[in-house]
């Protein structure tokens, strides 16, 4: 039987078997080939600390705590890449052989509706598809920064969405932008993807650096994807007079330490949250998630964005019983875990 990752309890990993079912109408069943996690809203799940806000009701628009987000045993993973080797009936748009992708867990095989998945070009690696979710919430998070060629911008978090949110705004015309991460490694993917500046908040004032190179003025707008409260507050400190901090990140509670009576107060800046599958989108009827999956999906395949920085490491399968922890217990490690089927 084919196996898949998954989180039994809190802060566990284990592979359980599944069975393959027989495919519906419209259906096609593919086996694995590739696949990566979703590093921040993962941990939500598999450390937990999301079902202490509850669920969100979508009729009164308010998370409720009564109702727990996430039930154990969890799914663990994204998105996959896979090979078609069974097509059910009326599939008549793909071909056996053919490479697909979809979200889903880490599982070896895939039972997807076949009007849902997108082809992976030939010539197109597999890392440019398991960064389409990325993208698209970094695409809405430029976007509702409404970032224009020129602008200073700054991106707090080089993980994946942070790190395509810093590419998109260096296309967009933005200059300088200042990437900022404690972490090492995702400092370096930073320059690897064309950071004018990178800044490590744990040995500066990072606020003050960002104001220091937009000769005093700051950034016109920063956007936030660590989901740190410090991160919040530099970023708070470092934006422009009357600009726009992007908060883009899905953090747990935050704690005491948001300082809003200094530059919060006085520079008067404004805080735009930022979720693109979020209904309707800020720009509806124009547009709307699939129009950004659909932009985000010819940036990655046409080559625009490096995605080879931000995806990785990349381990087998059979290691992710040890390595898929290290996404919590060793950020230092990796920016977004990629994996071989």
């Amino acid at each position: 039987m084919p196996r898949e990752l998954i989180a039994p309890g809190r802060e566990q990993v284990a592979f359980r078997e599944y069975e393959s079912a027989a495919l519906q109408p419209g259906e096609i069943r593919a086996k694995t080939l590739f696949g990566a996690a979703k590093t921040g809203s993962e941990m939500a799940a598999y450390k937990g600390y999301a079902n202490s806000r509850g669920s969100y009701d979508e009729e009164y628009h308010i998370f409720r705590a009564e109702r727990p987000m996430f039930r154990y045993p969890v799914g663990l993973g994204n998105t996959c890449v896979g090979e078609i080797i069974e097509l059910g009936e009326g599939v008549t748009d793909l071909n056996l052989g053919q490479r697909v992708f979809h979200y889903g867990h880490f599982r070896e095989e895939h039972v997807w509706l076949a009007d849902e998945v997108r082809i992976l070009p030939n010539g197109v690696s597999w890392k440019a598809a398991v960064c389409l979710d990325p993208t698209d919430f970094a695409l809405g998070a430029v976007r509702d920064g409404h970032i224009r060629i020129g602008d200073a911008v700054a991106v707090f978090g080089m993980g994946a969405i942070g790190l395509i949110a810093l590419q998109l705004a260096k296309l967009a015309g933005a200059y300088p932008v200042v990437a900022v991460d404690p972490l090492e490694n995702r400092r370096a993917a930073a320059f690897e993807c064309g950071a004018d500046l990178v800044l490590d908040p744990t040995e500066c004032d990072a606020g003050l650096e960002i104001k220091e190179v937009t000769d005093k003025r700051g950034a016109d707008v920063c956007i936030e994807y660590s989901g740190s409260h410090l991160a919040l507050q530099a970023a708070l400190r470092g934006v422009a007079y009357n600009s726009v901090v992007v908060a883009g990140a899905w953090p747990g509670a935050y704690p005491a330490g948001l300082d809003l009576g200094a530059e919060a107060h006085f520079n008067q800046p404004r805080i735009v949250f930022s979720r693109s599958c979020s209904v309707p989108n800020p720009d509806y009827p124009n547009w709307d998630e699939p129009r950004l999956f659909d932009v985000a999906w010819r940036l990655l395949s046409n080559g625009s964005l490096n995605t080879e920085a931000v995806v990785q490491p990349v381990v087998g399968f059979e290691e992710l019983l040890e390595e898929y922890p290290r996404i919590a217990n060793d950020p230092g490690e990796n920016v977004k875990l990629g994996v071989r089927f």
